[in-house]
């Protein structure tokens, strides 16, 4: 693991937009399309604005959530909603969207139909963005739900979640799918998120944090990405 400090939030979303898009690129030079993964929330979305604006082909490129929340895209809880207004705009309005949420009432039993959503992204993923909650969450692997252990185990690509902490139901890339990547960048900012990557750096039960699964593996590369204001 990579740990990337940058002075501010300006630089760091300036900074990681175009190392985010110079991967982009590179994927689309080598093999003709590329794939990129990134996460809901308030965070990212400055960061969302900044790489919209990079002159790369995004017709060649696949975009989709770690996770999304069963809500219609009118919701404010809505992840699929950031994404089409802060991403896919300016020149990445070119970009083909893989949504997660489907029409289906609930999540539990939509798998099979996101599943087969999900076959227009190609994998490995090439760049995937994660976050990470207070609890140590990471998609929508939530620590507290009956789903953790599937989550963390199961070879499919994707899975019903219902947090306790937390409300919605939801639909996430299994642990499996995210690490099936050729680049993770971990997103954060914030001293008390650092404060939140010490204490999953400090130990390894991955069920009680599960961005360690994330973390503390050797066989994709992850880069923390931080900014304390």
């Amino acid at each position: 693991m990579q740990f990337v400090d940058y002075k501010n939030t300006t630089e760091l979303n300036e900074q990681f937009a175009q190392r985010v898009a110079s991967l982009l690129a590179a994927a689309i030079a080598k093999k003709g399309k590329a794939s990129l993964v990134v996460s809901g929330g308030r965070t990212p979305l400055p960061f969302f604005q900044q790489l919209s604006q990079a002159d790369i082909e995004w017709n060649k490129v696949a975009i989709t959530l770690a996770d999304e929340r069963w809500v219609e895209q009118s919701s404010d809880a809505s992840n699929t909603a950031l994404v089409l207004n802060n991403l896919i705009q300016n020149k990445a309005s070119e970009a083909t969207f893989v949504e997660l949420k489907t029409s289906e009432t609930s999540a539990f039993g939509a798998e099979p139909s996101v599943s087969a959503n999900l076959e227009k992204l190609s994998f490995p993923i090439d760049v995937l963005i994660l976050g990470m909650g207070e609890d140590g969450h990471t998609a929508s692997l939530f620590p507290c739900s009956e789903q953790i252990e599937q989550g963390l185990t199961s070879d499919a690509v994707c899975l019903a979640v219902q947090p306790t902490t937390a409300p919605h139901e939801r639909m996430s890339l299994t642990l499996k799918a995210l690490l099936n990547s050729e680049q993770i960048f971990v997103h954060l900012v914030g001293e008390s998120k650092k404060v939140v990557l010490d204490k999953a750096l400090a130990g390894n039960d991955v069920k009680e944090m599960p961005i360690r699964a994330i973390l503390k593996q050797d066989s994709t590369p992850v880069d923390v990405i931080w900014a304390e204001k």
